[in-house]
């Protein structure tokens, strides 16, 4: 082995570029996405975070995809350029529903074509981009966790930028706005593809000076502890038959099950696609307990990513209706908040690496599995604070935007125990021949996570006002205040009606308006909801539900860290 240099090479931060203008383009069109279907495209909480879900799931599904195309045809040089190219053309499509959002059939078959070329897209580019990062270094290299903790630098970096640019510019309040949002979004992906195309050649090198990512990865040799051999796999066409199969039968149970489309296909994969990996029979023992360490882990990472996602979806509306929003006499615009974790990240990521370096100095760094239970104790930390600060507040209260701050921080640690980790456990303990599919199965997590996130997000609580109080109001007032009556629902013998479908008019001045909210919120009550048994009426038993879920993963996690470092084989 080549002697091992401190600092990293200059490939690494072609790569955080590239990737920081890709995430600016995902999370700028993430930060708005929620509020452009229920306030342009008028689609009701429920159902728009059911479509944010789906988009989102589908968005880390198709990284298997593109990982099996990377290490079997392509390389992930190719697969990375197609990628960036369907995904500035998916924000255009955007741009276009946007554009034409009156015009509401056609600005949502727009908005379609859209999601489904960044899904493809980011397929493509994602599992690729975050396997070349740990191919800069010499097998064994103690820089790779920092180097993927640096990697996750820019992504936040990008994600920091991206609600400030793209809500600025389509969060106005005015629905003919959220173009500009999308069209931001898209000149943030050109920029990624330039600068990957014109400095790829010259810096993404191997320690030796060789291309990385040019060729297939099962075209390079690999040695392990066991073997040296050219890294191919064996499926039989049996295997093939089999597995295919099992997909099949999950999904239809998970169909059986009212996951709909989208959930039974994502929810099956995540299991069948695993199991096929690991039936190759040119795997050695060692590597089937390694694999076995990133599937387990992966599936605790799902609780993690389905309650922090809720940045996109829940919290968002959250920070819309009942959070005061008011700084200096100025309204912050909702899609702001979603910077804070990524700014956080930006600025306590050297913390944390420096921290990771002081206690393995000293013997005593955390194994991945450890960190990552940290992460999720965090996650659930986070939203008992929420859940503190809403405590008894009715849908009519704003609270001080200092819980949702807090809320953010703390998540931001507890990401950054897990996910960069993640990352680089996954590029330690995976052979080579399966380099960006593995890669794309753990991203195959986040997949079911963010759609599980959508359907966690569709709990959100209604609040429910009495319709006679609304045409009382709009008598008294000679306004039109709701137009969608006719979806009024029962409740005890009395016509309630969601306030989401209540509206005001745009002549009613900002202080008419708040008297109007508190004259129609009189004798609300919550649409009560349930989740396996759990009874949801409130914003603190919405987040409470956080609370339970990622504590008890992390506390799970935790006690089987020592079993899963013993199957790691050496790998810390």
């Amino acid at each position: 082995m080549s002697e091992i240099k401190q600092s990293h090479p200059k490939g690494l931060y072609v790569l955080f570029v590239t990737e920081m203008w890709e995430r600016f383009s995902y999370y700028g069109m993430r930060a708005i996405f929620v509020l452009f279907l229920t306030k342009a495209l008028m689609y009701d909480k429920a159902f728009g975070s059911e479509i944010y879900g789906s988009y989102t799931g589908l968005v880390y599904l198709t990284p298997l995809i593109g990982g099996y195309m990377a290490d079997r045809y392509w390389g992930n040089r190719k697969s990375i350029i197609i990628g960036g190219v369907l995904m500035a053309i998916g924000q255009f499509f955007m741009f276009m529903s946007g554009s034409l959002f009156e015009n509401l059939d056609l600005a949502r078959i727009m908005m379609m074509i859209g999601l489904t070329s960044l899904i493809v897209g980011n397929g493509f580019f994602k599992p690729n981009i975050s396997t070349m990062v740990g191919q800069l270094y010499p097998k064994g290299d103690k820089r790779i966790d920092s180097a993927f903790t640096i990697f996750y630098m820019g992504i936040n970096l990008g994600a920091f930028f991206a609600p400030l640019v793209c809500g600025f510019l389509g969060d106005t309040g005015k629905p003919e706005d959220f173009k500009w949002g999308f069209l931001a979004a898209g000149v943030g992906m050109i920029c990624s593809l330039i600068l990957f195309i014109s400095l790829k050649d010259k810096y993404i090198v191997t320690p030796e000076g060789e291309p990385i990512g040019g060729k297939p990865n099962k075209k390079i040799e690999t040695s392990d502890i066991d073997t040296i051999a050219e890294a191919k796999s064996e499926f039989t066409t049996a295997q093939i038959l089999l597995w295919l199969g099992i997909e099949i039968g999950l999904f239809a149970l998970f169909f059986f099950l009212e996951q709909g489309v989208i959930g039974a296909f994502i929810f099956s994969l995540s299991i069948a696609a695993p199991g096929f990996i690991l039936s190759d029979k040119s795997l050695t023992k060692i590597e089937k307990q390694r694999i076995w360490v990133i599937y387990i882990v992966a599936f605790f990472v799902i609780f993690f990513w389905a309650a922090f996602e809720q940045a996109g979806a829940s919290l968002t509306f959250f920070a819309e209706e009942q959070t005061n929003r008011y700084l200096f006499g100025s309204e912050i615009p909702a899609s702001y908040f979603q910077s804070i974790n990524a700014v956080a990240i930006v600025i306590f990521a050297s913390a944390f690496v420096a921290l990771w370096t002081f206690l393995g100095k000293r013997g005593k760094e955390p194994a991945s599995p450890y960190k990552q239970s940290i992460g999720l104790l965090l996650l659930a930390l986070g939203y008992l604070v929420i859940a503190f600060g809403v405590k008894g507040v009715d849908a009519s209260t704003k609270v001080s935007m200092v819980w949702l701050v807090s809320l953010y921080l703390i998540h931001t640690f507890g990401e950054l125990c897990l996910s960069p980790i993640g990352l680089s456990m996954v590029n330690k303990l995976a052979p080579v021949k399966f380099a960006s599919l593995l890669m794309g199965v753990w991203f195959l997590s986040t997949a079911s996570a963010n759609k599980f996130a959508g359907t966690l997000s569709s709990f959100y609580p209604e609040t429910m006002v009495k319709v006679e109080l609304v045409e009382a109001q709009q008598t008294a007032n000679n306004i039109t205040l709701c137009s969608k009556l006719d979806k009024a629902e029962e409740i005890n013998g009395v016509k309630y009606v969601s306030i989401d479908l209540v509206s005001f008019a745009e002549a009613t001045s900002k202080e008419q308006k708040t008297e109007l909210v508190k004259s129609i919120f009189v004798d609300s009550v919550v649409k009560e909801k349930s989740f396996m048994g759990y009874n949801i009426n409130s914003l603190y038993a919405f987040f409470m539900l956080f609370v339970v879920m990622a504590g008890v993963a992390s506390v799970i996690l935790f006690f089987l860290s020592k079993k899963l470092i013993q199957m790691m084989n050496g790998v810390r």
